[in-house]
């Protein structure tokens, strides 16, 4: 498995570190994404890039599938814990220890770029660079929504309304959903570069 390092701030990277290694965070995900796995059909296949990766569930979930995996998180607890979980299932899987606020992914260099509850607004932007013609995002966080479960939660870290769909409208927008199951409240996006802007987008929606 192959493994790459760029710079990271040494606070967060320390901070994810400690959460990581206490089992605290996302302990209860061992599978992917739901919104991943239900449109899987839809996804390219080639490289894939996922970005704040954290324990690799859906890293090791695309690699199981077939694509070429690299996962990217400042934290090398984490990546370690997405190692372990990608040799458990066979599969391989480069890692690469980074800061996102600095991280650049190479240009048109991805069919598939997933990003799973992690919101930097500045990576709306690398991912839809990153995406080969014709590759497709799968972006899925928090919404300002979220709070009426979760009063405490930063709200500089939630999505306003519509903002994941207008962030990515440059990009065809397959399939949309803004969910609030009593629980929690996110909105999901799987968009793909360069399309045809007559077409309609298809949205999923469950409040």
């Amino acid at each position: 498995m192959a493994s790459k390092r760029e710079p990271a701030g040494e606070d967060d990277r320390a901070r994810w570190n400690a959460r990581y290694a206490a089992r605290d965070h996302h302990a209860r995900a061992t599978g992917p994404l739901p919104f991943l796995e239900r449109h899987l059909d839809l996804l390219p296949k080639g490289r894939a890039l996922d970005l704040a990766m954290g324990a690799g569930r859906n890293a090791v979930y695309l690699a199981a599938n077939g694509f070429r995996v690299t996962g990217v998180d400042i934290s090398e607890e984490a990546l370690k814990q997405a190692q372990a979980l990608a040799a458990d299932q066979g599969v391989a899987l480069e890692v690469v220890a980074a800061d996102l606020e600095r991280y650049m992914p190479a240009p048109e260099s991805y069919a598939v770029v997933v990003c799973a509850y992690y919101l930097q607004r500045s990576l709306f932007a690398h991912i839809q660079r990153a995406l080969q013609p014709g590759g497709v995002a799968v972006v899925e966080t928090y919404t300002i929504d979220h709070l009426r479960h979760h009063p405490d939660f930063p709200r500089r870290y939630l999505l306003e309304p519509g903002e994941l769909f207008r962030a990515l409208a440059p990009l065809r927008i397959l399939r949309y959903q803004d969910v609030d199951d009593g629980r929690a409240a996110y909105a999901s996006v799987l968009a793909r570069k360069d399309f045809d802007h007559e077409d309609a987008p298809a949205r999923e929606s469950r409040n």
